[in-house]
């Protein structure tokens, strides 16, 4: 067991800038509850171009500066189908920003098979485990370097980038969604 730490008590730019060749994210959750980006994911929504807003300005020049250095940076989004409007709008707009900055993203529709644990693996040293509230909210941090449990997200890691296709195929073939309707709103026609 790892030391448990609240969100904002974790220094995400020091275990961003402290490892040296590969980060792994496993994201199994169809919505995140991030105050920052809520109102890019409004105007997405609503048909427009978000707006760049702090949290994934910050989240770039980090991808950059590790992708300039030489480190490797992955992540795999274990999605459910239809996909919730919150993944419409990581997969349509902030996910391409992050794979053009040099993020390996990849997603898969395998969510069955992997753990219900999002996590950050470092180095395959390093283990940040999340936790979530029902809303999507981060409540709380386990880090730790128990080698047993960096071993067994290591693991789900091989097993997550197998089961993974990467974003621009997986975009590719993705049938396209129409237009977002309010619920209880009919479609035309029918």
């Amino acid at each position: 067991m790892g030391r448990m730490v609240s969100p904002g008590s974790v220094d995400w730019p020091e275990l961003f800038g402290r490892f040296e060749h590969t980060c792994f994210r496993l994201e199994t959750r169809q919505r995140y509850e991030e105050p920052g980006e809520a109102g890019a994911l409004r105007s997405f929504l609503a048909g427009q171009e978000p707006a760049m807003y702090p949290g994934q300005e910050a989240w770039l020049a980090v991808v950059r500066a590790g992708v300039a250095a030489g480190k490797v940076m992955q992540r795999v989004h274990a999605v459910s189908e239809p996909l919730t409007d919150y993944l419409r709008f990581e997969i349509g707009w902030s996910y391409p920003l992050n794979a053009g900055a040099g993020e390996d993203i990849r997603i898969s529709r395998a969510a069955a098979a992997l753990p219900a644990d999002d996590y950050w693996l470092f180095d395959s040293r390093a283990l940040a485990r999340l936790q979530y509230d029902d809303d999507g909210a981060l409540t709380g941090v386990e880090l730790t370097a128990d080698p047993a449990a960096v071993v067994q997200a290591g693991y789900w890691r091989d097993v997550a980038l197998h089961l993974a296709v990467p974003l621009r195929n997986w975009r590719a073939a993705a049938p396209r969604p129409g237009p977002v309707r309010p619920a209880g709103q009919a479609r035309p026609g029918g």
